[in-house]
C-alpha cells in the first residue's frame, strides 16, 4: 500500500503536497517524495523515512510550481531499504514524465523483459512502479510521434497500458508541457478520488488515495475515479475524463475497509468509519448466535483501528465498552522488527494494560484482523498478567489464509497463522479461552450496505479468489519462495494486528534531489 497525490492549482503547491502526504502517512512510512512543475522544468525531492524527516525547509523552497505529485511508500515490490526506489519516478522520453503509483503489478517480470527486448527501455530498479512508468511512456510514444502531446494521444496510451498491465494500480503522472494524468486499474482495486476547489483565478483539482486528503486540504470531494477511467487536467485547469479499459469490474480491496484506510475517509462511496461500525454489529450477532454461553464483563479494543467495531459490538450486546490498553506512539511498528524476540519486546513497549480494567474480569478483546498471531498471543498474555479471569478474542475480519498480490505485503502463507489451522487450533495457538472470526459474507454485507451498486470485492487474502483472473498457482509459489528468502527486502511485511495508522519515525534517511530542464515543441 502507498499514498499518492496529484494537484493542479493556481498557486504554489509544495506546502499543499507536503500537508497531503502527512495526512496519507498511514499508507506508507518507508519513503516519501514530491515532484513539482514550473515553466517546463521538473523539481523533485525524495528520500527514505517519514514525510517530516525527508523534507526540510531548503527542500521545500526548491519545489516550486503550481502543479505536482506526491508519494509515501510502503514497499510491496522491490526493496524496503533501497532509497533509489522511493517515488516519484522519472523518464525523459517522450515529453518528460513523472509517476507515483499505489498497487502491485502481477506481470511485472514479463513486462520488464518486454521492455528490454521489444520496447528497448531500461529498468534501473526492482520496482514495478518504474516498469509501469516505462510501459506508459512506450505506449505514449507509439500513440504519436507528434512534438506536442494532446488528450487523444494520452487516452490512447492509457488504453494500451490497460491491455498490457495486470494487477492493481492507481496512478498519477505529470506530463511536461501538458499537465496531470490519473487513472485506475480496470478492477478498481486500489482507491483514487478527485476533489475540486474553486478560486478567483480558476478551478483547482486534487487527486488522492483517500478522501481525507481532499477534506483536510480544503477541497470539495467530487467523486471516485472509476475503474479503468483516465482523468486529464491540463495546466489551464481544464478537466477531461474517459473510460479507457475495454472491460471493467468494480471490485475494491476489502482490506482497505478492514485495516488500511483512515476511518474518516470515504472510498467508492463508502464510509470507512460506518463499515467498521457495521462489522461490529455483525460480529455481535455471530457471538450471540454461536457463543451465547460466554460470560463477558467488558469489551476492550486493541487500539486503534478496531475501536469502532468494538464500540458497536459492545452496544449491540449491551455490554460495557472499556479502554484497557494504552498505546505508546513513539515505538516502531512491530511488523518491521527482526526476529520474534524483538517483536515480542516491542509489543510490550508499545501497549500497556490498565490493570483495573482486567482484574477479576472476563474480557472480550476485539481486533481488526489476525495475521501472524504473534501480537494477539502477546496481548492475551498481557491481559492475563493484568488479572483477567478469562480472555476471549474477536476478529472483525475473517481468517487471513492466502497471500495478497495486489499491493498489501503480507507474510508468506507459512507464516499466516490461519493458513493451515482450524479456528479451534488458532484459538489454542494464541492462548485465548474462545475465538470468533467475522464471516466473509457478513463482512461483505457490512461494506456493501453503504453502496449496494458494488457487488464484488477483492477478498483474496480471505478466500483465495483473485479477481484479475491471471494469478496462477505457479505465480503464487514463486512469490512464496521469494518471500521465504532471508533478505532485507522482507523486513516490512505486514505482520499482524498492528495499527496501520501509526506514524513512527524510521532511523534511515536518504536525500536525493532532481532538477530537470525540459523543452518541447
Amino acid at each position: 500500500m502507498c499514498g499518492i497525490l496529484g494537484v493542479v492549482a493556481t498557486t504554489p503547491v509544495n506546502q499543499l503536497l507536503y500537508d497531503g502526504l502527512q495526512v496519507l502517512q498511514h499508507r506508507g512510512q518507508d519513503a516519501a517524495g514530491i515532484a513539482t512543475g514550473e515553466s517546463g522544468r521538473f523539481h523533485m525531492h525524495k528520500g527514505s523515512g517519514l514525510v517530516r524527516d525527508v523534507f526540510r525547509t531548503r527542500n521545500m523552497r526548491n519545489l516550486v510550481g503550481n502543479w505536482g505529485i506526491g508519494h509515501c511508500r510502503y514497499p510491496t515490490a522491490g526493496s524496503a531499504d533501497n532509497a533509489a526506489e522511493a517515488q516519484p519516478f522519472y523518464v525523459n522520453s517522450p515529453y518528460g514524465l513523472m509517476l507515483a503509483h499505489n498497487g502491485n503489478l502481477t506481470n511485472a517480470l514479463q513486462l520488464k523483459q518486454d521492455m528490454f527486448l521489444q520496447d528497448l527501455r531500461h529498468i534501473n530498479t526492482n520496482s514495478d512502479s518504474e516498469v509501469l512508468l516505462n510501459v506508459f511512456a512506450h505506449e505514449l510514444q507509439v500513440a504519436s510521434n507528434a512534438p506536442q502531446v494532446n488528450a487523444e494521444i494520452i487516452f490512447k496510451a492509457i488504453a494500451g497500458v490497460h491491455r498490457r498491465v495486470k494487477g492493481a494500480y492507481a496512478v498519477v503522472i505529470m506530463i511536461a508541457g501538458y499537465g496531470l494524468v490519473a487513472f485506475r486499474d480496470p478492477f478498481g482495486i486500489r482507491p483514487l478520488v478527485i476533489g475540486r476547489n474553486d478560486t478567483p483565478a480558476g478551478p483547482e483539482y486534487l487527486v488522492a488515495s483517500e478522501s481525507v486528503a481532499i477534506d483536510t486540504l480544503g477541497f470539495k470531494l467530487l467523486r471516485d475515479v472509476e475503474p479503468g477511467e483516465a482523468i486529464l487536467i491540463d495546466l489551464k485547469g481544464n478537466f477531461l475524463s474517459r473510460q479507457c479499459a475495454e472491460r471493467t469490474v468494480h471490485a475494491p480491496c476489502m482490506f482497505e475497509f478492514v485495516y488500511l484506510a483512515r476511518p474518516d475517509s470515504v472510498m467508492d462511496g463508502i464510509s470507512v468509519y460506518e463499515t467498521r461500525a457495521r462489522m461490529g454489529d455483525y460480529l455481535a450477532d455471530k457471538i450471540r448466535r454461536t457463543m451465547p454461553h460466554l460470560e463477558i464483563d467488558a469489551v476492550i479494543p486493541i487500539p486503534d483501528s478496531s475501536r469502532h467495531s468494538a464500540m458497536d459490538l459492545a452496544a449491540r450486546l449491551n455490554l460495557p465498552y472499556r479502554e484497557g490498553f494504552v498505546k505508546n506512539r513513539y515505538i516502531g511498528r512491530t511488523f518491521i522488527m527482526p526476529g520474534q524476540a524483538t517483536r515480542r519486546k516491542s509489543v510490550r513497549q508499545k501497549l500497556n494494560a490498565i490493570a483495573q480494567e482486567f482484574k477479576g474480569r472476563n474480557v472480550l478483546l476485539v481486533d481488526d484482523s489476525i495475521v501472524r498471531g504473534t501480537t494477539s498471543r502477546e496481548i492475551i498474555m498481557m491481559a492475563r498478567e493484568a488479572g483477567a479471569k478469562k480472555v476471549y478474542f474477536a476478529s472483525a475480519s475473517p481468517p487471513v489464509r492466502f497471500a495478497n498480490v495486489y499491493g498489501i505485503d503480507m507474510p508468506s502463507r507459512s507464516e499466516l497463522i490461519a493458513s493451515f489451522r482450524s479456528d479451534e487450533e488458532i484459538c489454542q495457538e494464541i492462548g485465548a479461552d474462545a475465538l470468533v472470526y467475522q464471516d466473509i459474507d457478513d463482512l461483505k454485507a457490512a461494506v456493501q450496505a453503504l453502496n449496494p451498486s458494488i457487488t464484488q470485492f477483492e477478498t483474496s487474502c480471505f478466500d483465495g479468489h483473485y479477481v484479475t483472473g491471471d494469478v496462477t498457482s505457479a505465480y503464487l509459489q514463486k512469490m512464496e519462495n521469494e518471500r521465504d528468502k532471508p533478505a532485507t527486502n522482507n523486513a516490512s511485511r505486514l505482520d499482524s494486528e498492528d495499527c496501520a495508522e501509526d506514524n513512527e519515525p524510521f532511523e534511515q534517511e536518504h536525500d536525493s534531489q532532481l532538477d530537470l530542464n525540459l523543452s518541447h515543441g
